[in-house]
Parts: C-alpha cells; sequence; structure tokens
C-alpha cells in the first residue's frame, strides 16, 4: 500500500510539469501591434512587446496583449529591457505610427522609464538633441541604472542616467549611415557592445565615450536586436528588412575581451522571415517577428506576431522546459 501511494504521488507531481511544457513557437494576434521589441517580465513570468503602430507596451497574455504602458509622448515604441522594478523603452517615430505626423517623424525621439508594476512614468526623456532626423532604437542598461540609448537615424549614442538628465555619450560618423547604430547591450566589464544595421559592424564603446570597432569573421548586416548570455556569448538577430541582411541569429564568442569575435553558432535561416529581436527567460531565449515588412513596406496591416525560441541544439535545458501556462 505505501509503494502504491508513493507512486500515485509521483505520477501526480510529474504529470502537470509534462504537460506544460514550455513551447517551442509561441503565436499571437493583437491588433496592428508590429512589435519590434522583446523583454522578458519577471513580475508577471511572461513577456513584453513593443510596438511600431501604436507606441505601447504590452503584456503578453493566451496569444494576445494587455497594455501595461501608454504614453501619448511615444508614437512608436523599439527596444525594451527590464531591470528590476524598471521598464526602459526607446521610442521613436519612423512615420509608421497611428499617431505619425509630420511633426513627429524622425523627430519624435526619446527614452521612456517606467514602473514595472503600474506602467507609471518615471522619465520621459526627449533625446531629438542636435539637428538633423532622429528615432530611438534600442536601450541597454548599466549596475548603476544608467540607460544608453541607440539612435539609427543620427550619428550619436546617448546616455541618460537614473534621474532622466540626457548627455551624448558619443558621437562620430562611424554610427551614422543609411540605418546606423541599433542594438545594444551592457557587458559587466564596463563597456557598450553595439551592432551599425546597414553595414553589420560590431562597436565596443567604454563608459567615457571611447570606440573600437570589433574585428568579426563575418559582418553583422542587418544587425537588429542583441542579448549578452550568462556564458559571456553575444546572440544578435539580422534580417533583411532595410539592409541585404539574412533572417538569422548568431552567437559570437571573445577570447580578447572584444577586441576580436568569431561566430560560434549561426541558425540560418531563422524559421519567420523578419525577426528583429531577442529576449533571454527562465524558459529559455526568445525571437519576436512582428510581421514588420507588411507595415514598413505599406503591404497593410497585421494582427500577427510570433515569438520562437532560439536553440543552438535539439536538446532543451531542463530550466527551458519549466511550465510556461502565463503566455501558452
Amino acid at each position: 500500500m505505501r509503494f502504491l501511494i508513493v507512486l500515485v504521488l509521483v505520477v501526480l507531481t510529474a504529470t502537470p510539469a509534462a504537460a506544460t511544457a514550455a513551447p517551442g513557437v509561441i503565436t499571437g494576434k493583437s491588433a496592428e501591434l508590429h512589435p519590434e521589441g522583446i523583454a522578458w517580465d519577471p513580475l508577471r513570468h511572461t513577456f513584453l512587446l513593443t510596438s511600431l503602430r501604436h507606441g505601447t507596451v504590452e503584456i503578453v497574455r493566451n496569444g494576445t496583449t494587455k497594455t501595461l504602458i501608454s504614453d501619448p509622448r511615444m508614437v512608436s515604441t523599439f527596444g525594451v529591457h527590464v531591470v528590476r522594478d524598471r521598464v526602459y523603452v526607446a521610442y521613436g517615430d519612423m512615420g509608421l505610427g497611428r499617431r505619425s505626423t509630420p511633426d513627429t517623424t524622425y523627430k519624435s525621439s526619446g527614452l521612456g522609464v517606467f514602473d514595472l508594476a503600474t506602467g507609471r512614468p518615471l522619465h520621459v526623456v526627449d533625446l531629438a538633441i542636435g539637428a538633423g532626423r532622429h528615432s530611438a532604437n534600442d536601450v541597454a542598461v548599466d549596475r548603476a541604472g544608467n540607460a544608453y540609448v541607440t539612435d539609427p537615424a543620427s550619428d550619436a549614442l546617448y546616455r541618460v542616467d537614473r534621474d532622466g538628465r540626457a548627455t551624448v555619450l558619443a558621437r562620430d560618423p562611424r554610427f551614422g549611415g543609411t540605418i546606423g547604430l541599433n542594438g545594444i547591450v551592457w557587458h559587466p566589464r564596463g563597456f557598450l557592445l553595439a551592432v551599425r544595421y546597414d553595414t553589420g559592424t560590431l562597436f565596443k564603446v567604454t563608459r567615457d565615450g571611447r570606440i573600437s570597432e570589433v574585428a568579426l569573421d563575418r559582418p553583422l548586416v542587418g544587425g537588429d536586436g542583441m542579448d549578452l548570455r550568462p556564458d559571456g556569448t553575444l546572440a544578435v538577430v539580422t534580417n533583411g528588412l532595410a539592409a541585404p541582411g539574412e533572417a538569422a541569429v548568431s552567437v559570437l564568442r571573445s577570447a580578447d575581451d572584444w577586441r576580436t569575435a568569431r561566430t560560434a553558432h549561426r541558425t540560418a535561416p531563422w524559421a519567420d522571415d523578419e525577426p528583429t529581436t531577442i529576449a533571454r527567460s527562465p524558459r529559455g531565449s526568445y525571437v519576436v517577428d512582428g510581421d514588420l515588412g507588411t507595415l514598413v513596406f505599406g503591404a497593410g496591416l497585421s494582427d500577427a506576431y510570433t515569438l520562437r525560441e532560439f536553440r543552438e541544439s535539439g536538446v532543451r535545458h531542463s530550466a527551458e522546459a519549466a511550465a510556461f501556462g502565463a503566455i501558452e
């Protein structure tokens, strides 16, 4: 009898985990969302998505979304990052938002910092600094809470401190171009890594603004969102939306503090046509495709988006196989 009871308990505790294993693909629909950025929300145990169309930050629930952050100053939202109790979101206007106007297109640009629990604004910082076009795209945050924001429409990299004060960390012609600096990450050794979209050049930028190019074995043309992983490797999403890049996810490794880097793994072509950014969660890393081509190339609007798990092998790690009920 005792053996039978133990056996029943084992079955009862094992079955739910097997039934709710993390899916490899999450497909969803949300009216005209067109998400470009993705982040893991540790408070709600789900993902957050941005929206080129609405300028919001959305909570993913059961294949649909619920708005967490909506601020009239943000026409389109791009990169998003969660650090402790704050949500950092880069906003701009490429003329694709529902509220885009001639007065905001490539003029509205900045960083929004919001409370993770409530979506309440803490700082909304204007980063349209200097002449020319502006549209902030991605953000990285250091341990002190300073944020670093790319602007592919200009040649500048911005720094916003924890109190919302903005400065130009670095300005360099190498950052500009058809579409300049895009994805960015903060390295715990005290520097930034940022990729230029149109050329695929990877830059290392120190906290005092010194710039160097990372020598690569292959350029990251179409380089978009990036993730610096716990093992020190860098995952980079590329696409061909506005450059001759390939839909792919590459993993780079450096043995010399990012003076050089080589491709350790590459998944190409990616299963979705227009991947943009990647987010790491306790259940694995997921790449978002917000069907941006439909919007960017004027073919219409779409309600569909896809979150697809990035795996370097066919085996999912045990930590990645936990229940995923909040977003299934």
